[in-house]
C-alpha cells in the first residue's frame, strides 16, 4: 500500500494580492497618461476665444464705419439726394418751424371726416347731403354751423332753395375736438369762394358748455329759431365780411386793451 500522504484538495484558486496590486498600478498609470475622449466637452482653446472675439468686435467696427447707415442711397458711391428739409421761419438762419394755418389745419380735418358726404369741392351730394359751398347755413353767423357740427342735424333741410331728404349727420361733440370743429369750420367758411369770419377754439368751448346738456340733433327748425349770428368773441375775417342783403355793415369792435 502506497504511505505517501495525499494533500487535500484545493477547493479555490488562491489570489495574489501583490500581482493585483501591481496591475492596478499600471492601470492606474495608462489612465493618467491618455484619458478616455469625450465628445462634446472638450474645453475651448483660449487662444480660438480670443479669436473669435477680435474677428466680432472688428467686424461690428467695419459694419458701423461703412453701412452707410443701413439706407437704401447710403452705399451709393454717386451719393443719395439730401432729405427734404421742413420749412422755417425766418429763412434759413430761422428757428422755429412754419406753423400751418386754421384753413389749413381745418382742410385735413374736413378731408378726414367731411369730405365723404359734402364732397371736397363742398357741393354735396344731390338730395341727399347738402353743399357747404354757398350755402346760407355755412356764410351766416358762425353760431348755427357751430351748433350743427357739434350736435348734429336730423334732415329733411332746405338749402339754396332745395330740399335734402332724410341723410341725418353725426354729433362731432364726443369725437372732436375744440380746436378741429374751430379749424374746419374756418376752412369751410373761408373755402369755394365762402367769406365769413373765423371761429376760434375758445367760442366753441363756450358753445359746448352751453349745449352740454342737449343729447339729441338738431332739427332745421331748431336751427332756424336760433339768431343768425356769430358767436361771441370772434373776430371779421380779413377784409371784413360783406354785409348781408338789406343790412348796414356794422363797425368793428375796437380792439379790447
Amino acid at each position: 500500500m502506497n504511505d505517501e500522504p495525499k494533500m487535500s484538495p484545493r477547493t479555490g484558486q488562491g489570489m495574489d494580492y501583490g500581482e493585483q496590486s501591481d496591475v492596478q498600478q499600471v492601470h492606474a498609470a495608462v489612465r493618467r497618461e491618455k484619458r478616455e475622449p469625450r465628445v462634446g466637452a472638450e474645453p475651448l482653446s483660449i487662444w480660438l476665444i480670443a479669436i473669435y472675439g477680435l474677428a466680432i468686435f472688428f467686424g461690428g467696427a467695419y459694419l458701423g464705419r461703412f453701412s452707410g447707415n443701413f439706407t437704401s442711397g447710403g452705399l451709393d458711391p454717386m451719393g443719395s439726394p439730401p432729405a427734404p428739409k421742413k420749412a422755417v421761419a425766418g429763412g434759413p438762419a430761422g428757428g422755429e418751424q412754419v406753423e400751418l394755418s386754421p384753413h389749413d389745419r381745418g382742410k385735413k380735418v374736413f378731408a378726414a371726416n367731411c369730405q365723404t358726404c359734402h364732397q371736397a369741392n363742398g357741393l354735396g351730394v344731390a338730395g341727399q347731403y347738402p353743399p357747404l359751398a354757398g350755402s346760407e347755413f355755412t356764410t351766416g353767423g358762425s353760431r348755427r354751423p357751430a351748433m350743427i357740427v357739434l350736435k348734429g342735424l336730423q334732415g329733411p333741410v332746405t338749402v339754396k332753395g332745395q330740399q335734402f331728404g332724410t341723410a341725418v349727420m353725426q354729433p362731432w361733440d364726443k369725437t372732436l375736438t375744440d380746436q378741429k370743429i374751430a379749424d374746419v369750420l374756418t376752412y369751410e367758411r373761408s373755402e369755394w369762394g365762402n367769406n365769413a369770419s373765423p371761429v376760434t377754439p375758445e367760442q366753441i368751448a363756450a358753445l359746448r358748455k352751453e349745449l352740454a346738456s342737449r343729447t339729441e340733433s338738431f332739427t332745421e327748425h331748431d336751427i332756424l329759431a336760433v339768431p343768425d349770428e356769430d358767436l361771441p368773441g370772434g373776430s371779421a375775417p380779413a377784409g371784413g365780411a360783406p354785409p348781408k342783403p338789406g343790412e348796414a355793415a356794422k363797425p368793428a369792435a375796437p380792439p379790447k386793451p
